[in-house]
């Protein structure tokens, strides 16, 4: 099975981009008021998974604050916390739950690199085996650490709130009408995701959203 296109540098992202206005008159629109979509990728591997473990029900501020002492620690392998002690854990700023997260991350062997081959669906399905990532997280691995150009991530509440306000909905879509609302923008989803995530950003400025 193919995995499809692959986000590599800004001119997909603006292929994509100008690909959804010319299927969409409101992607358009909310094109005109974004500008230029960022490319957002990001390493793959085991510390950008075990970052987003740390990062759930946390402020950002908190999350880069226990991340940097566990960088600090050099606790971002999947070794360093197999040897670690809970105390050590604890000590970083990771609760009694995460822990056990990034130990189970930790000792499930995930080939990182069978994972830039795989299709979307398999890396999915590999990432949510694990406690503690879900859906959600394993969409947006998807979509920056592997570059996929057609993942979407429709739990998303900024990304459902942003379809809302753009389409004049009189409430979110949730998650699955959304998903199936998606299908309309493949093989771009990715890009439609940036697209909303940046009009939500426009929106929310202008309208006082807090």
């Amino acid at each position: 099975m193919s995995i499809g296109r692959i986000i590599e540098a800004p001119g997909c992202v603006a292929e994509g981009a100008a690909w959804l206005a010319t299927r969409d008159p409101r992607l358009a629109a909310a094109l005109a008021q974004t500008g230029p979509l960022p490319l957002r990728l990001r390493p793959d591997g085991f510390a950008q998974l075990l970052s987003a473990i740390v990062s759930q029900q946390v402020s950002v501020a908190s999350a880069n604050a226990i991340w940097g002492r566990m960088r600090a620690a050099r606790l971002t392998g999947p070794r360093k916390i197999q040897w670690a002690s809970d105390d050590d854990l604890r000590a970083v700023g990771l609760s009694r739950q995460k822990i056990r997260y990034a130990r189970a991350l930790a000792e499930a062997r995930i080939d990182y690199a069978a994972l830039r081959t795989a299709p979307n669906d398999a890396v999915i399905a590999t990432l949510t085996q694990v406690p503690g990532i879900g859906v959600w997280t394993a969409e947006i691995y998807a979509m920056f650490s592997l570059g996929r150009a057609d993942v979407f991530a429709p739990g998303d509440l900024a990304l459902q709130e942003s379809v809302r306000l753009l389409f004049d909905l009189p409430e979110r879509p949730h998650e699955k009408a959304l998903r199936q609302m998606a299908e309309g923008w493949a093989p771009w989803r990715s890009v439609a995701a940036r697209l909303l995530w940046a009009y939500y950003r426009v929106a929310k400025d202008r309208e006082g959203i807090r």
